[in-house]
């Protein structure tokens, strides 16, 4: 399908067509929780159970390659030790991609549609607090949404006042006791923040910064779905340190904290 088609069909017949094929090729009627893993967070798909199914996302109605190193390109169906089954999206739409905003939706739509009660959303992020050194995981309590957008169409009105889930924040406490909350916040990238820009979020009342996660989790609570948000803070955001930023750093946190923040978000869907 191409990008036109996909902007001209309907966001949420798209997803249901696109949870049909899930159903039809995976032989699973329902996801209970699903999962879309940012940098650093893509080894704990293969802790919370056993993958029964990986499709490509092109196979996928509304699904494109990931444009992003360091993100998968697959939905996999996972079979929990529960017996539920869960979807890890590897499929991540960025809103800098330039595919509109149904595009940066479509995976918690489809998640949605494919039966999931729980939306797990994971990210690499920017700290500006001097305390979280690379590889910290922090929860995320609230966001702001600085892309000037909403997935949200229409006289569409939502209570966004408790969108990130006190009850799984809880459980994700009972995991560590020792994990951070903050508020993240949503710029529109491809580029780094400015100094300035790090400043006037942290004025705002941001803690992290990043280009995903604000979007999706909107739509999530649209759709139903119970939202977990969780940031790997991978550098120092620009200005807080005199060290230059890549993307290249990004990786290379996320690869070193890849196992740790894996096992901590395998252990956390466990309770789920």
């Amino acid at each position: 399908m191409t990008e036109n088609a996909t902007a001209c069909t309907d966001p949420f017949d798209l997803a249901r067509r696109a949870a049909d094929v899930l159903r039809e090729r995976t032989g699973v009627q329902r996801h209970r929780i699903a999962l879309t893993l940012g940098s650093g967070w893509g080894g704990a798909a293969d802790l919370i159970g056993e993958t029964e199914h990986e499709i490509p996302a092109t196979e996928i109605p509304g699904f494109s390659a990931p444009a992003l190193q360091g993100h998968g390109g697959t939905l996999r169906s996972i079979r929990l030790t529960n017996g539920d089954h869960a979807l890890v999206i590897g499929a991540r739409t960025h809103f800098y991609e330039g595919k509109g905003v149904r595009a940066v939706a479509h995976g918690v739509r489809t998640a949605a549609a494919a039966g999931a009660e729980i939306m797990i959303l994971t990210n690499g992020c920017g700290g500006l607090n001097p305390a979280w050194a690379p590889g910290t995981p922090v929860l995320i309590r609230d966001h702001i949404n600085l892309t000037a957008h909403s997935p949200l169409e229409g006289a569409t009105f939502v209570d966004l006042t408790d969108l990130y889930s006190r009850r799984m924040r809880d459980i994700a406490h009972q995991v560590d006791p020792g994990l951070d909350e903050g508020v993240y916040a949503q710029f529109t990238g491809p580029h780094y923040e400015t100094p300035a820009e790090v400043r006037m979020a942290k004025v705002l009342g941001a803690d992290l910064v990043g280009m995903s996660t604000a979007l999706e989790a909107i739509a999530a609570r649209h759709a139903g779905l119970e939202v977990l948000g969780m940031s790997l803070v991978t550098n120092l955001a620009a200005g807080i340190s005199d060290e230059p930023l890549s993307h290249e750093e990004v990786l290379e946190a996320g690869q070193a904290a890849g196992p740790r923040i894996s096992r901590l978000l395998a252990d956390v869907v466990a309770k789920l």
